[in-house]
Parts: C-alpha cells; structure tokens; sequence
C-alpha cells in the first residue's frame, strides 16, 4: 500500500491513495478470504482518512466476491487480486490462471 502525490502535495482525481494486491490459492476458501481482504483493505483506508461510504463499502466486497468466484470456476488455480482507491471510486481487479482471453458466448435462453 502507498500514496501518491504531486509536487505540491495534492493529488490527482486518477491518482491511487491507496492500494494493495493479494495472492489467493484458488481452494475453497479464497472467496472468504478475499471479502476479507477487502474489508481489511476498506478499513485501512477508513483508518488512513480516506472516506468511503457504506454503499461503496457493501459494493466492494460483492464485486470482489462476484469476481473471485467466476475466476474460481472458469480458471480453477491461483488468482491475483488488487484492491485500488483514488478520489473518486474503489477499484477492484483480478487476474485468474486461465492464458487465453475469455471469449463471448451465446446466450443461454
């Protein structure tokens, strides 16, 4: 986790406040462990000043649950997971084991 900032020691709307990346194994218990992360993560920045509102918080941890869970099921393995803040939004990112780019499929009716 760090900050960023400018020469004159603000920083920018794009600019990440905070961040922090996870390794999870991809077992049964990740998707527990990276709400956890996550909640963790939300209270540091809490702790650190950083305002994040309840909504942004229940959010947060159901996009990490949600993406976690399909890299689970899709690519069975390791996933990355990298939790980010700026002055406007929580970003969450996750990498799966999968190499090939997901493809879009039909819809199931």
């Amino acid at each position: 986790m760090g900050s960023h900032a400018d020469g004159d020691g603000c920083t920018g709307p794009d600019e990440y406040l905070m961040r922090a990346g996870y390794a999870l194994e991809g077992d049964d218990g990740c998707i527990a462990e990276a709400r956890h992360h996550a909640v963790a993560f939300l209270d540091q920045a809490h702790a650190d000043h950083l305002r994040v509102s309840a909504r942004a918080r229940d959010l947060t941890q159901l996009v990490v649950s949600e993406l976690v869970t399909n890299a689970r099921k899709y690519a069975p393995g390791p996933v990355l997971m990298e939790l980010r803040i700026n002055a406007r939004a929580v970003e969450v990112v996750v990498w799966d084991s999968e190499p090939t780019v997901p493809t879009a499929r039909a819809a199931d009716p």
